[in-house]
């Protein structure tokens, strides 16, 4: 089968490359799914990057946790009646060697979410991910019914959906941070009542006339290096940051500002969610799908053979949505 794959880290032109390798066969607990598309993020673009760490875990490694195929194999203990289902999957490369970017892979069958029906097959390797995070983000410590929230990066790959679910699941007003007008509009368009162009607007003084002076309960934020001093000017007292993302690390906070407001930090990484946490994540993001109220901004989708640019795109930032890998044709 054809897969993509990297034997040590650096730049993507240098160490990405497009090969055969054996088409694996689902173990017991295992089901094999055909890939249709492969979701790059920008944890796959640090990781073989080597920004992490340049030592591999692994002495080849398939990237992408995100992707979207059809069960054609199961393994013992499956039921087989999964064969032929159209599936997303989520950590597909975490801790493990072999990720999406491949015709073919093989995981433990919880890891192939059956996709709601109607739903593009692109959209699918956007869900373990983006979806999921800005899923956890709304959801957790207490949810955001009745609140202000501020979603910083409104445009992006996980912001773009956490304006969504945001509104859908009772938010009292959102406010997504924007870098263009083009972005603004998809914003506007995912449920934003309020959007602020960082590049042109001071957005903690946007912010507190938007809200009459009184601050967002919660912030939904994708840098917090970047973002924190103004994060702190936004939030009012006794509100939180729910931090998925940092540009830098280490980064510095100022205490004053922070234990001034009785500010509650709450870092997570979506890779780490417990069962309870996925799992209620995943039933309200298909309960959503279902009710027809989400939209999938996949900006770009390449072939396969095209992974070192769609890297580089993912790094650069410059995507303006979701970027997928077709693995077929």
């Amino acid at each position: 089968m054809k897969a993509a794959f990297y034997e040590k880290t650096g730049p993507a032109h240098d160490v990405l490359q497009v090969g055969e390798m054996p088409t694996p066969e689902p173990a017991r607990g295992e089901v094999r799914v055909k890939l249709r598309f492969s979701g790059v993020n920008p944890s796959d673009v640090k990781s073989r990057m080597g920004l992490r760490s340049s030592a591999l875990a692994f002495a080849r490694i398939v990237p992408h946790s995100d992707g979207m195929g059809v069960i054609d194999a199961v393994g013992e203990g499956v039921d087989r009646a999964r064969i032929g289902e159209r599936v997303w999957i989520w950590n597909g490369a975490w801790g493990r060697a072999f990720g999406t970017a491949a015709e073919f892979m093989s995981l433990p069958q919880e890891q192939a979410v059956a996709m709601p029906e109607g739903t593009p097959d692109e959209a699918g390797a956007c869900f373990g991910i983006p979806a999921l995070t800005a899923m956890h983000a709304v959801l957790m410590a207490g949810g955001v019914q009745g609140k202000r929230v501020l979603v910083q990066g409104g445009a992006g790959a996980v912001g773009h959906y956490a304006v969504q679910f945001a509104r859908e699941l009772g938010a009292s007003q959102v406010i997504a941070t924007v870098s263009s007008e083009a972005k603004a509009q998809l914003a506007r368009e995912a449920g934003a009542q309020v959007v602020i162009d960082y590049k042109r607007e001071d957005v903690a003084a946007a912010v507190m006339r938007a809200t009459n002076n009184a601050g967002v309960e919660r912030v939904i934020e994708v840098d917090i290096a970047a973002n924190a001093a103004v994060d702190a000017q936004c939030v009012r007292t006794g509100g939180e940051w729910v931090v998925y993302g940092s540009g830098k690390s280490p980064f510095p906070l100022e205490f004053f500002p922070l234990i001034s407001k009785n500010i509650e930090l709450r870092f997570f990484i979506v890779y780490n969610l417990d069962r309870e946490q996925r799992a209620s994540a995943i039933d309200t993001l298909h309960r959503l799908i279902r009710k027809g109220s989400v939209r999938h901004n996949v900006s770009h989708r390449l072939p396969l053979s095209r992974i070192a640019d769609a890297h580089d795109m993912v790094a650069a930032g410059t995507a303006g949505g979701n970027v997928v890998l077709s693995i077929e044709g």
